[in-house]
């Protein structure tokens, strides 16, 4: 999940960390701040391409020809900014995972135009890798020119952590993503000395957040009072088989890049892709849209106004369009719409089975594919709670993630490894610069 560089740092010490608490609590809240923005502003976009505008043209939103064009307008939107903007929108999100070395400053507007396009456009992902990469990448820059004693890998980690606490609306899921990665970070100190910094800077974003936008991941459901041996059974066939799709996912993954990508031209592929995500999308309504977070809690609390066959539709049709999305070159990450369609997965399967609890088979599905796709079990368990807040799926979760992780262990990851780039020092290389 995470690519932070092998820098060995230091032990800190208790003063050192009180010291860099208050770069800390200012990179939060910066963090928050630029996440709050991009999605203020795809929000003002979005209100007008999918409200203002066909109100006044007497048109329905959610018509499947208006659908088509507003993404495939999407895609060629998103093209022009890969294709011409001075820093063609960074690397393509396929082959970034969450946490990545900071970017060129140059390349952060293009970056944040072309998420915010694809946000307010109604492509199936979420702005979590982007907006991760836009806060590393300035705030990197920022500390680097005011506060020069503080690392840039420490930087890293507090931008991505007050990031991620930012998106979640809690310190927890920073603190759970983290615990990995800072134990992998070479240099002297307890867990809890490395982990102290990123939450210190979760606690700000998530905070600052809050008081700017209340994000929360629960779905309104019925009071859940009782495990049962049944319960237990069913999360982990629902864990399993959700785990399952995931890793087709990640299996697919490769292919459908390959076959967009084989258009060579940025313009021409996401245009590709925004036709391709209007035609699913035409297909699925409206519902089947955007990153999924308010999508998946209507189409839970709403339910019953869903025939099973429906609801396998809308699984499959987000299916597609995460993987048409994260492969034709949109800027995005793939947690939000993959907690969308084990939201949908879970509903299906107690649509299928009305005596498996609903918070049950949602948090099981919402674990299965979120570990598939990002391969990581704390976020996992975490998310599958989230979506539910409800603290007695805690145990069951952690023992559904059991058998699905041994699943993912050897399966393929979803992400892009890019093609090594020849280099000017390479026989090929020079030999072609003599010619």
């Amino acid at each position: 999940m995470s690519s932070t560089g092998q820098q060995e740092l230091p032990a800190p010490t208790a003063r050192s960390l009180a010291l860099l608490s208050i770069p800390a609590v200012v990179i939060g809240v910066i963090s928050a701040l630029t996440l709050w923005a991009v999605d203020e502003l795809a929000g003002l976009i979005e209100d007008g391409v999918w409200t203002a505008l066909p109100h006044a043209l007497g048109i329905d939103p959610s018509s499947g020809w208006w659908i088509f064009l507003v993404l495939t307008v999407t895609g060629f939107a998103v093209g022009l900014t890969v294709w011409l903007v001075p820093g063609h929108a960074g690397p393509d999100s396929a082959t970034t995972e969450l946490v990545a070395a900071p970017l060129r400053i140059g390349v952060v507007p293009s970056l944040a135009l072309a998420a915010i396009l694809g946000l307010a456009g109604g492509v199936s992902l979420g702005p979590e890798n982007p907006i991760i990469a836009i806060n590393i990448s300035i705030l990197v820059t920022l500390v680097g020119r005011l506060w020069k004693a503080v690392p840039a890998q420490i930087v890293m980690l507090m931008a991505a952590s007050g990031t991620i606490g930012a998106l979640f609306g809690t310190p927890v899921a920073a603190a759970l993503v983290f615990t990995g990665i800072v134990a992998s970070v070479r240099g002297g100190g307890a867990l809890w000395d490395k982990l102290f910094l990123p939450l210190v800077s979760a606690a700000a974003g998530s905070l600052t957040m809050t008081l700017l936008a209340h994000p929360h991941f629960a779905i309104p459901m019925p009071a859940y009072t009782t495990i049962t041996g049944w319960d237990l059974l069913a999360a982990l066939v629902i864990a399993s088989v959700s785990t399952a799709i995931g890793i087709a996912a990640a299996a697919l993954f490769p292919l459908v890049h390959r076959l967009f990508h084989a258009l060579r031209h940025p313009l021409l592929i996401t245009l590709a892709g925004g036709i391709v995500l209007g035609l699913v999308g035409a297909i699925g309504g409206p519902i089947t849209l955007f990153k999924g977070l308010q999508q998946m809690g209507e189409l839970v609390q709403d339910r019953a106004d869903y025939s099973p066959g429906q609801l396998a539709l809308i699984t499959a049709v987000k299916f597609v369009a995460l993987l048409v999305a994260a492969s034709a070159g949109f800027r995005g990450g793939r947690v939000f719409p993959s907690v969308f369609i084990g939201a949908a997965l879970g509903t299906l399967a107690a649509a299928l089975v009305p005596g498996i609890p609903v918070q049950v088979a949602v948090a099981s599905a919402v674990l299965g594919i979120t570990l598939a796709v990002t391969r990581d079990g704390w976020i996992a368990i975490f998310v599958g709670v989230a979506v539910t807040a409800n603290l007695l799926v805690l145990p069951i979760l952690c023992l559904a993630v059991l058998p699905a992780w041994l699943m993912v262990t050897r399966a393929p990851e979803m992400l892009i490894t890019p093609a090594p780039s020849v280099t000017p020092t390479s026989p090929r290389a020079a030999g072609g610069a003599g010619r």
